[in-house]
């Protein structure tokens, strides 16, 4: 059965749903690395820049939107600044798990379905929420890099279900002559 739209789990309602004790076969998280690049130097804090990719609104953002925002962001990145050129960290943890009460359609469906009768669902996936200006992606990079970053972070804003902004949290003093 093919999964339902995203705008269905991008609204947040009712109250966050985490408990993986009593939800048996809750789907895998498919964020594969939180952290990429040059850890040791962005925790040293030697990035001059830094970059931050916020909600604008609101709303729950699936695993695999997160999941797509990071693999472009890297790999945007990674070209131009090469692998220790750059930090990037996804801040945000997918912990609700979506539900969804599947149908049955076609022929005898109507002795199959039980309709709105115990409609608990069976777990599809899981999502982050996210406030309002909450930070979901960041770069920390060189003055030189500072655009490339910022297309990484535009490209990743593509991928997430809500409008992004892009803000230079630190490093505005290096990039006079660049911008």
């Amino acid at each position: 059965m093919a999964r339902k739209p995203a705008k269905m789990y991008r609204r947040l309602s009712g109250q966050a749903f985490t408990r993986r004790k009593y939800t048996g076969g809750v789907p895998n998280n498919r964020i594969l690395r939180f952290h990429m690049g040059n850890r040791p130097r962005a925790e040293a804090g030697d990035f001059p820049v830094i970059l931050h990719l916020t909600a604008d609104n609101s709303c729950q953002i699936r695993h695999t939107a997160l999941e797509a925002g990071r693999m472009i962001s890297n790999s945007t990145i990674r070209t131009n600044a090469g692998e220790d050129g750059y930090a990037l960290r996804v801040h945000t943890y997918p912990h609700h798990i979506l539900r969804e009460n599947k149908q049955a359609t076609g022929a005898g469906a109507d002795r199959v379905s039980q309709g709105m009768r115990q409609s608990f669902g069976k777990n599809v996936g899981t999502a982050a929420r996210v406030k309002r200006d909450q930070c979901v992606i960041s770069i920390q990079t060189d003055p030189e890099n500072y655009l490339a970053a910022r297309d990484a972070l535009r490209k990743a804003g593509m991928k997430l279900p809500t409008p992004t902004t892009i803000r230079l949290k630190q490093g505005a003093e290096h990039l006079k002559g660049l911008v």
